[in-house]
């Protein structure tokens, strides 16, 4: 049993490891027939962060975190939820109006504005949710079509209740108060910045993520419903509530992206708020296997080649968007990698119920021989 679970555990690292080997080689190709200097750009990648470019990456990888984990529920359930980009725009908006009317002090105002970012991601994929179980519409075509109208229904309500910046052409809603404004946690020694003090959420929901998933009926109701739906359902399982639960839970976390850029960073939903970290959650999700510890180390992976990419085009004369080409081949090869598992992991689970049986019933064996 112990070798069966270290091949296992070999076998999943196997399948990350050789996407990112696989990146290293196809960029490095790239690099070469383009006549770009192949050295200088991973030796600006692979430069060791200095303390406040570690503080970015820590702060990026829980935006991220918190992404992936939104898609993950998803996936889990067999749902892909490409919404996430337009649900947490819906959740960081109105959280941000909400905070900034500073009706609530302090904390309790950023608690009951979290609250309310979770509720406007949920609602907002409901309607995805409700089309698919109601009208069979794939969630894929809903949700892309959603995040497009979320995008315009955020811009004009934006155009609603902005604020205008003076010397700026951004606009934003009315900035939260002092007393609402998180300063951060001085972890990193040597960092001028700090880390965002809503790292501490996006632990919370890893946490609560595992043992969801991993320690309740609902859990096992949405992995057996992600494996079969025909075996769920005739197990008990109410597969069109489940359908909805699963995708309004990802809508709800989805609604939380935004939370430690908006009390960390920007304190208010603008034209400059950070855009894109719901797709960036899809890959990352994949990168991770839907794992709590496996999507970690992918955010962080994710987090790391955004902020050394900073120094590519000073240092070795090559555009940052290189990185865009590293994080799509990664992700292009990790889906083969772990097809490729997959199929190693069922050869080699066939192979030992065969020996299994073979050693309890040797005369059946000996029999078979002599035929």
């Amino acid at each position: 049993m112990a070798s069966a679970r270290l091949r296992r555990i070999g076998l999943a690292l196997a399948a990350p490891l050789l996407a990112v080997l696989v990146a290293f080689v196809v960029t490095s190709a790239i690099l070469l027939a383009v006549g770009d200097p192949v050295g200088d750009v991973w030796k600006q990648i692979l430069t060791p962060p200095k303390p406040r470019q570690f503080v970015n990456i820590i702060n990026a990888s829980s935006v991220y975190y918190l992404s992936a984990v939104a898609v993950a529920v998803g996936f889990r359930m067999n749902l892909f939820n490409i919404g996430v980009d337009g649900q947490y725009r819906v959740g960081a908006f109105a959280a941000a109006v909400f905070a900034g009317q500073a009706w609530l002090p302090g904390v309790l105002n950023v608690v009951v504005a979290i609250v309310v970012a979770m509720l406007a991601g949920g609602i907002w994929a409901s309607i995805a949710a409700w089309l698919k179980v109601r009208r069979g519409v794939s969630e894929v075509i809903s949700t892309i079509m959603l995040n497009t109208i979320a995008t315009g229904l955020v811009s004009w309500l934006l155009a609603k209740v902005k604020v205008e910046v003076k010397g700026s052409n951004a606009t934003s809603t009315k900035e939260i108060p002092d007393s609402s404004q998180l300063e951060g946690l001085q972890l990193i020694p040597g960092a001028t910045n700090k880390v965002y003090t809503l790292i501490v959420l996006a632990l919370l929901v890893g946490l609560l993520y595992w043992f969801v998933l991993n320690r309740t009926r609902f859990g096992f109701d949405l992995r057996a419903t992600g494996e079969s739906e025909t075996a769920a359902l005739a197990s008990g399982v109410k597969v069109p509530r489940m359908v909805m639960t699963s995708m309004i839970m990802s809508g709800a976390l989805a609604g939380l992206v935004g939370m430690p850029l908006l009390f960390g960073q920007d304190h208010s939903y603008g034209t400059t708020f950070q855009s894109g970290l719901g797709f960036a959650g899809i890959g990352i999700a994949l990168l991770g296997r839907n794992h709590p510890i496996g999507i970690a180390v992918a955010a962080l992976l994710w987090a790391y080649l955004d902020t050394q990419s900073n120094g590519l085009q000073i240092n070795a004369g090559v555009a940052s968007e290189l990185v865009f080409i590293i994080q799509g081949v990664i992700l292009f090869a990790v889906v083969i990698a772990y097809e490729v598992v997959r199929r190693i992991e069922k050869r080699t689970e066939a192979t030992r119920v065969a020996a299994e049986l073979a050693a309890a019933h040797p005369t059946v064996k000996q029999q078979g021989a002599t035929a």
